[in-house]
């Protein structure tokens, strides 16, 4: 099959290896109940939503993949995408490496999703696709930021710190994920980007490539506090009460 016929192909690497201590003391957050369901089940969900996903990597606790797999067996998945788990690094970093190491050849594309972010769209998922599919080798989903947002010199003290200047906020976007990228570029990055970084597309921007925005969701917000649970729990009554969720 020429490389014109054959189908796009795309995974999702899930890192979800991570403690969550702004959520308290308990189970790593990923495991965190939503509904009486765990965090990571709807976020597998949500990735396997879109249908140009066909497999997804779950990065585990390094000493609780046995858990996972067990948790991913007692919740229904779609048949259509299959779902591999792999234990995890000491940082998020090293954990995507290892989710990106596992995955078989064949895949074009490869979205980074936080577990966190239970609860963003299909439409978001694949939005993010289309844009790798259409060659931009990062893609970020992001919103506007409603807030504005100043720079300061942060004080280790506790003391106040002072505002050394205000940036632009119409320039500014926060951002969400899926990330997604071209397979081949993002494990180029990996390989050669040694720092530690707070996301997979700004390791595209250290191999000077274009990184580009699409409209992210006001529903794929991140989890990280007992507040943002309650949200989430109100988001998934919502969808219940009119979609049947």
């Amino acid at each position: 099959m020429s490389d014109e016929s054959r189908p796009f192909r795309t995974a999702a690497v899930i890192p979800a290896a991570g403690r969550g201590v702004r959520l308290g003391p308990g189970a790593p957050k990923a495991l965190r109940t939503l509904s009486g369901t765990p965090m990571l089940i709807h976020a597998v969900r949500a990735m396997a939503a879109s249908r140009s996903v066909s497999l997804v990597v779950v990065v585990a606790p390094p000493d609780g993949a046995a858990e996972v797999k067990h948790l991913l067996a007692e919740h229904a998945l779609p048949e259509r995408t299959d779902v591999l788990v792999v234990p995890g690094g000491e940082s998020r970093q090293e954990s995507v490496k290892l989710g990106l190491d596992a995955l078989p050849p064949g895949f074009d594309a490869v979205l980074v999703h936080d577990a966190a972010r239970p609860l963003v769209p299909v439409d978001t998922v694949d939005a993010v696709i289309e844009a790798v599919r259409d060659g931009a080798p990062a893609v970020v989903p992001a919103l506007p930021l409603a807030d504005t947002v100043k720079q300061v010199e942060p004080r280790a003290d506790g003391s106040p710190e002072p505002v050394v200047a205000t940036p632009e906020r119409a320039r500014l976007r926060a951002v969400q994920t899926p990330q997604g990228f071209d397979h081949a570029t993002l494990v180029r990055a990996h390989e050669s980007v040694t720092e530690n970084v707070t996301d997979d597309a700004s390791m595209i921007e250290q191999l000077g490539l274009t990184v580009v925005v699409v409209p992210g969701h006001e529903e794929a917000f991140k989890v990280t506090r007992p507040l943002d649970l309650v949200l989430a729990e109100a988001v998934l009554a919502r969808r219940r009460a009119n979609d049947g969720f």
